[in-house]
């Protein structure tokens, strides 16, 4: 199997856009190719769209050989799409880089596209009830915002997690997110601004979810042996971990251990002949407050039930024992399904460049993960990602 490098990368917006699917994903190709030199278009022999529910948010199926004409591309090995609800993007990834590790394609573009905000806002909140069995925990209601509220409720429960510690997330990633131009949010949040905001589902304000949120991000892979014709500083995919386990919400073991996180991270950590300690930076999935701090602890970053501890103590921030989440995390830049895992691919690759404002630069960063969970978190996706 041949090593795989990620060497560019370029990103849409992220928001409420007045753009359509098309024009989005134009915007990410575009970047694409402008932040990679010595890359043509007619270079790319393979295509991967990352994109979650385009038939319901913009009535359109079949978006692969759609993005190839919309980016002017031409595939010859692979085309394919990647459905996988807020792992969408990651999987993305995860496809083009085993298609050239195996030799089956040569130079891939992953893409990712998410077109959320529609007309009717109740149309589109309709639509993420889908993620979770639509029969038996959609039709009652176990949408995201209150199946991560019980996670909340029940962690506040058994470890004695403060309100104050959830709603750090919160202000940590929206600090983040003001130095990100392709951010959803550019405000700086406080802890009372958190705790006192709407609430969606208690102890959840609007502040501890992520948003409704339109974007796209691409990269391009290509193997080892070619990164250098396109970048001095290749990032290099070192391991990979992916887990399930059960569905319905009322078959999960645990609503505070997420398991398969559990064993996605080992796998992940092992391919990559790597321990969590080696890590530097951690793109996590936030896509509520009390996620990250679950995610500390089942990837041990801290022992189990330490996870409010460790953000109080500024573990999790630059400077702590890793920074997590230096974009801004879905909380700040918001959450387009397709596009996430790829955005988060972005930030590292441009940690490692030194790409990014000062202000939320990790200076010597060798090491980093991103991560995705979807559905009632019984799903988790881990990449490990190290410098050229």
């Amino acid at each position: 199997m041949r090593k795989v490098a990620i060497v560019g990368g370029g990103l849409a917006k992220f928001g409420i856009r007045n753009a359509t699917w098309k024009e989005l994903a134009q915007e990410a190709g575009k970047a694409v190719f402008d932040d990679v030199k010595n890359l043509a278009p007619k270079d790319i022999d393979s295509l991967f769209v990352g994109a979650a529910q385009p038939e319901r948010f913009a009535f359109q199926t079949h978006v692969a050989p759609m993005a190839a004409e919309q980016l002017g591309i031409f595939p010859t090995r692979v085309v394919a799409r990647t459905e996988l609800a807020c792992a969408s993007g990651q999987a993305a990834i995860r496809y083009a880089w085993a298609c050239i590790a195996s030799g089956l394609s040569e130079i891939a573009l992953c893409v990712g596209v998410e077109k959320m905000n529609i007309p009717n806002m109740a149309e589109a909140q309709t639509s993420m009830t889908n993620v979770l069995d639509r029969e038996w925990d959609g039709v009652h209601g176990a949408s995201a915002p209150p199946y991560f509220a019980m996670c909340a409720q029940r962690h506040m429960k058994e470890y004695g997690t403060t309100r104050e510690q959830l709603a750090l997330v919160s202000v940590k990633n929206h600090h983040f997110s003001t130095t990100n131009p392709f951010a959803q949010f550019q405000k700086e949040f406080t802890v009372e601004k958190v705790i006192t905001g709407p609430v969606v589902a208690p102890p959840l304000t609007l502040f501890d979810c992520c948003g409704i949120t339109d974007g796209a991000a691409a990269v391009i892979l290509t193997s080892a042996e070619r990164a250098k014709e396109f970048t001095d500083v290749p990032m290099y995919i070192l391991g990979s971990g992916q887990s399930t386990i059960g569905n319905l919400v009322t078959n999960l073991k645990s609503l505070t251990t997420w398991e398969p996180l559990k064993v996605a991270a080992k796998e992940a950590f092992k391919s990559a002949k790597i321990t969590v300690d080696d890590i530097d930076l951690a793109e996590l999935h936030d896509c509520f407050t009390i996620s990250e701090i679950i995610e500390y602890e089942d990837f041990g970053f801290c022992k189990k039930g330490e996870g409010g501890k460790f953000i109080e103590e500024g573990q999790s921030n630059i400077g702590g024992k890793v920074a997590v989440n230096t974009r801004g995390g879905l909380l700040g830049t918001g959450h387009p399904l397709g596009a996430t895992g790829i955005a988060q691919a972005i930030e590292l690759l441009q940690q490692f460049r030194g790409d990014v404002p000062k202000e939320r630069y990790v200076k010597g960063a060798e090491l980093g993960l991103t991560h995705n969970l979807s559905g009632a978190a019984n799903m988790h996706s881990v990449m490990i990602y190290g410098r050229g």
